[in-house]
């Protein structure tokens, strides 16, 4: 029979390695056969596909069936000033608990099926909704999930049954005219003008101020190398968030009519399409409480913390979305993570990766029994 020392040594090595080799969304091929490999080698019965990354892994059998997710994915970002994949908000670390999960549930007698899905593409907001397509919530009757948290909303220690996610809208626009002499503005339109202009709009959007919002730039393009050229295209990102649904669409809604506003007064011509869009969490109760008793059993029931409502965003809730009778629950994992999420320089307690291992152990456990 395995030890929890066994385990721990293993995850760490496990962490180990997914941190040193991260990849970014739609592009975890190494990913998935790493650890399609080491389920294999497990005994699982592992599903995977040849038109896109991730995989699901089966232990047991018959009814009722839980799942718990991992998201496999880095960031793309800036570290030490060179533009790389990295691991900053976690997936490595939601792997690698949801492998030590596997190893103490192999060594454990329970009736009915677990299964593992590893879904690629969480930070581009679709990867949940391909798992979906490819049949891995189909007969799940519970689905946990967990995530890292920063310290400024749990320490290390504690946890939260379930997190309450806002919506997110990602949204990027496309500026179409034609360029100037830098001599000659009253020629064209500037697209710098345009995105300015917008960015200055959109702050003063405003909806019911008793739901946390934010509409923000979050990334620009307009111009060349030659500084005495007017551009007449452009380009530019929206990051959107709001704490429920209805408050999304207001905000969608009131972004957009900036938008016709300001081409029609530049005279230009803005495109615009949603790169994704995430709900926000919609709370099951039965699968919190399950959460919750499995927090209490490995931590004690003091370290069981209230629901953690937060402004970010995952594409877990779609599960829930495209299978209404899904009950889901997200666990917030206190870590001691700092500075905070998405930062390049992200760290936390590796000692938490068995923590969360045997949380989602506890839960499986639990959820079989009912």
């Amino acid at each position: 029979m395995v030890s929890i020392l066994e385990v721990e040594k293993d995850i760490k090595e496990i962490f180990s390695y997914l941190h040193e080799h991260p990849e970014t969304s739609w592009n975890e091929v190494h990913t998935t056969k790493y650890i399609k490999e080491l389920l294999e080698k497990e005994g699982c019965r592992v599903t995977s596909f040849n038109d896109c990354t991730g995989l699901f892994a089966e232990i047991g059998a018959g009814s009722p069936v839980v799942a718990i997710r991992a998201d496999m994915d880095a960031l793309w970002q800036e570290v030490d000033g060179v533009f790389r994949a990295n691991h900053s908000c976690g997936h490595d670390a939601h792997m690698t608990m949801v492998i030590g999960a596997i190893r103490l549930l192999l060594a454990t007698k329970f009736n009915g099926k677990i299964r593992f899905i590893f879904q690629p593409a969480e930070e581009k907001g679709n990867g949940a909704l391909k798992m979906v397509e490819k049949g891995a919530v189909d007969d799940v009757n519970y689905l946990f999930g967990i995530h890292l948290r920063p310290i400024q909303e749990l320490p290390s220690g504690k946890a939260s049954p379930t997190i309450v996610h806002g919506a997110g809208c990602f949204m990027h626009a496309v500026i179409t005219g034609d360029d100037s002499h830098g001599a000659r503005p009253h020629l064209t339109s500037n697209a710098v003008d345009v995105i300015t202009s917008i960015n200055h709009l959109i702050k003063f959007i405003n909806v019911d101020p008793q739901v946390p919002s934010s509409i923000k730039i979050t990334s620009v393009q307009a111009g060349g190398d030659n500084k005495n050229i007017i551009p007449g295209n452009g380009n530019f990102s929206i990051d959107m968030r709001a704490q429920n649904n209805e408050t999304m669409a207001i905000l969608k809604e009131k972004a957009l009519k900036v938008f016709h506003d300001v081409e029609r007064l530049y005279n230009t011509k803005i495109e615009y399409y949603f790169e994704s869009e995430l709900p926000a969490a919609i709370v099951n109760e039965d699968a919190q409480d399950i959460m919750g008793k499995a927090i209490s059993h490995v931590l004690g029931r003091e370290n069981c913390t209230q629901p953690l409502v937060t402004s970010g965003g995952d594409d877990f809730h779609f599960y829930t979305i495209k299978k209404p009778e899904l009950k889901a629950t997200m666990i917030g994992l206190g870590c001691d993570l700092e500075p905070g999420l998405h930062h390049p320089k992200m760290t936390f307690n590796h000692d938490m990766l068995m923590t969360g291992s045997e949380i989602l152990k506890e839960a499986a456990l639990i959820a079989l029994s009912k």
